[in-house]
Formats: structure tokens, C-alpha cells, sequence
């Protein structure tokens, strides 16, 4: 069964050079007060996976909002992502400072090659990024053509943590994603060796109807509480 455990015990599980997923899309669905813990702790040397690098101004007034704190504070080396136009700070640290290994996948194909691993699969075959960068990306595996039409191989991504956000969390880890905050937590959950959920809200077991349970408890091995503020 999962364990309930303060934020600032969880971020003490990530060591400098971990590789984590970060669910969430441009914030929606991210863990926000796990982020902000972490951004504060001093971590450093961080692969992180997730679908973009965030954005430079929160929907609160806050400086940076999700992931963009920890790439402001120069702790992420390396970000395997979909989407970085939107934070300046990707760009300078990795054209610029030469800081910020960057490496970009197209928004489908990550989620696959997440999904991947989870399922055990040894890759993703998808004709998105025929003829274009993609096909020298360190993640694809080669091309095939099938049934005359050319697919590349991309390999399955794999983190040593998992960081989700969930709007309800029962005691067990059973998850419940309110609207469109699924996004990447779902298949996130499933690729890594450790899965940290936070929950805006902690519930009793029994309190998540079964069938709104979207990541089961099985795959959760930490829940911290987040709340509203």
C-alpha cells in the first residue's frame, strides 16, 4: 500500500542525476507544491521527461509555474520534451550557456514511447518524424518499412521517479484525475521505479468510485498532500 508522507520527505528520495517524469501539460496536472519543494532543495543534475518545459508566468502572479522553476534554477542537464517555445529560459540555457541538453519528440510519440515501457514493449513503430530530425534523435531505433510505408523505431522511455498530480488520492494511491489533468500522469505512472502522487485532495479508501480510478494504487509508492495553497 502507498505510504502518506510529507513533500519534504518525498524530495529528499531524488538524488542529483535522477531522471523523473514530470506529469502535466503546461502545468495542468503537475504536482505544484512537490515542484516548488524540490525547486528548493538543492537537487541538481536532472533528466527530466515531460511534455514541454513549462512557462515563465503562473495563472497566480507566480514567477514560474510548474517545471520552469526547476529549469530557472539551472538543476535539470537534461529535458526530453515535446514543447519548449514557451520558456525562454530553454532556450538560453541550451543555445546560449550551452547549460541544457534538450532533446524534442513529437508530443504523440513520447507518450507512446512512455506507454511502452509500462507495457513492457521493446518500442513505439509510428511514421511521425519520417525524414526529419527525429530520425537522428538518440531515441530512434532505426527505420522499417512496412506494407510500403516507412515507420521509425523509437525506444521506450523509462525514469527513475514518476511525479503525478491527481485531484483525488485515496489512502491506497488509487488516483482520480479531474478533467483534462490525465494528460501525461497516466502513462507516467506506469514507467518508472518510483511513483510519487500528490493529491489536491486525500481521501478514505472507498470514497473513488471504481470506475473513476485512472492510475491504480498498485503503481503508487508515495502520495503527498498538495491542497489548494
Amino acid at each position: 500500500m502507498a505510504k502518506i508522507i510529507p513533500i519534504e520527505e518525498a524530495v529528499k528520495l531524488i538524488p542529483d542525476g535522477a531522471s523523473v517524469m514530470f506529469g502535466g501539460f503546461l502545468g495542468c496536472g503537475s504536482a505544484h507544491k512537490f515542484i516548488d519543494a524540490l525547486s528548493k532543495s538543492g537537487v541538481k543534475d536532472l533528466t527530466i521527461i515531460a511534455n514541454d518545459g513549462s512557462i515563465p508566468g503562473g495563472p497566480l502572479g507566480e514567477d514560474f509555474y510548474g517545471i520552469a522553476k526547476l529549469i530557472h534554477n539551472k538543476q535539470v542537464k537534461k529535458l526530453i520534451a515535446s514543447h519548449v517555445g514557451l520558456n525562454p529560459d530553454v532556450a538560453a540555457q541550451s543555445m546560449v550557456d550551452g547549460t541544457l541538453e534538450v532533446v524534442l519528440i513529437p508530443q504523440g510519440s513520447l507518450a507512446e514511447m512512455i506507454r511502452a515501457n509500462g507495457a513492457g514493449l521493446g518500442g513505439v513503430l509510428t511514421p511521425t518524424g519520417v525524414g526529419t530530425i527525429i530520425e537522428d534523435s538518440p531515441y530512434c531505433l532505426g527505420k522499417q518499412t512496412i506494407n510500403g510505408r516507412d515507420y521509425l523505431l523509437m525506444a521506450p522511455l523509462h525514469a527513475d521517479f514518476a511525479v503525478i498530480g491527481g485531484y483525488k488520492i485515496d489512502k491506497a494511491g488509487n488516483v482520480w484525475y479531474k478533467g483534462s489533468t490525465s494528460n501525461f500522469n497516466i502513462v507516467m505512472a506506469t514507467a518508472a521505479d518510483t511513483v510519487i502522487a500528490e493529491g489536491e485532495n486525500i481521501v478514505e479508501v472507498g470514497e473513488i468510485a471504481p470506475e473513476d480510478v485512472r492510475t491504480f494504487g498498485v503503481l503508487v509508492d508515495y502520495i503527498v498532500e498538495g491542497g489548494l495553497n
